[in-house]
């Protein structure tokens, strides 16, 4: 059986952002790709480059950034493309699925109305076409009466009800990828795990890939095939999900691992990782986690960027002192 094919694949991928304070280094030469019918999950705390990273790909970093690096869609390179053909790939092979869908639905446009415009732009179906594939869409995302409830207005939603519209206008056009941002963080705890769900039955469905941006190791393990953790702008761990959660080998994403609430644990205290990241402003000549860092090491740590190194398979980490799959760290 042949692989499946690369959607979305970036390396070496850097993004500066000039500020009154001088440039700021959100995303320092990031390297990841996800496959057809696959999850890609991206990790970390606020601030760490996941968005960036995403948004500098597919050309909607802000105008103030510098972007540099390679960025390949279904095989075509965009860097270098002109605007207007960066935005017709987007709009035809990309759907994007936004934390808070108030954002990305107009209050004043049907429902029905917002589902079809992709399809009339990039289809090029007929207004009465669109509005029937509208109505199938609501359907397969589980709003009920879909006939019904296509000329009703966001308002007249509940929020996980918004986020399945949201996702109806991302697929619209079949995209080969959807990029889902923190989807699930204003929702509750049922709707959140009912999203997720209906992301995942859809993948499968469809054949999507997708790349799920989120702080929520949760959602992750559930979720995902591959993760990769970002801190302070570079990947410090990426794998397949199993590797990544069951044998975490850089000392943050044990950290987050542990800092996890466990419902079973009772009303114990929560454990938290001490300090704070780094600025973007001024990012450290060595591992921008040292500082925060429980195992830290001899002067390397310090002063030297660690390298990228395998321990098992695609299981890497960005780390002088690993831990091994048998447990010790090296």
């Amino acid at each position: 059986m042949s692989e499946r094919q690369v959607v979305l694949g970036i390396e070496d991928l850097a993004v500066t952002i000039g500020t009154r304070r001088g440039p700021a280094r959100a995303v320092v030469g990031v390297d990841w790709s996800v496959r057809a019918g696959e999850t890609l999950a991206l990790v970390g705390e606020s601030g760490s480059g996941k968005s960036m990273s995403v948004l500098a790909a597919t050309g909607l970093a802000p105008r103030s950034a510098r972007v540099t690096g390679r960025v390949h869609l279904l095989g075509t390179e965009l860097t270098g493309l002109r605007e207007a053909e960066r935005r017709r790939l987007r709009g035809r092979h990309v759907g994007f699925v936004f934390q808070d869908p108030m954002t990305s639905l107009n209050p004043v446009l049907t429902v029905g109305r917002q589902v079809a415009e992709a399809s009339e732009e990039h289809l090029g179906l007929s207004r009465r076409a669109a509005r029937t594939r509208a109505i199938e869409l609501l359907d397969m995302v589980g709003i009920p009466s879909a006939e019904r409830r296509v000329d009703a207005y966001p308002h007249q939603f509940s929020g996980g009800m918004r986020q399945r519209v949201v996702i109806a206008m991302a697929l619209a056009c079949e995209p080969d990828l959807l990029i889902a941002d923190e989807p699930t963080t204003a929702l509750d705890v049922t709707t959140q795990a009912q999203i997720v769900e209906l992301v995942a039955d859809l993948r499968r469905r469809l054949g999507t890939a997708v790349v799920w941006i989120t702080h929520d190791l949760g959602v992750v393990a559930g979720i995902a095939d591959t993760v990769a953790v970002m801190y302070a702008g570079r990947i410090v761990e990426q794998g397949p999900v199993d590797a990544v959660f069951g044998r975490p080998a850089h000392p943050y994403t044990r950290a987050l691992l542990a800092a996890r609430p466990d419902p079973a644990a009772g009303g114990g205290e929560l454990v938290t990782i001490r300090g704070a990241p780094p600025s973007p402003l001024d990012l450290p000549a060595g591992c921008a986690f040292w500082p925060r860092c429980p195992v830290r090491g001899d002067a390397r740590c310090e002063h030297e960027p660690p390298p990228l190194v395998s321990v098992s398979g695609r299981h890497e980490v960005r780390t002088f002192y690993p831990r091994r799959h048998d447990g010790e760290d090296r």
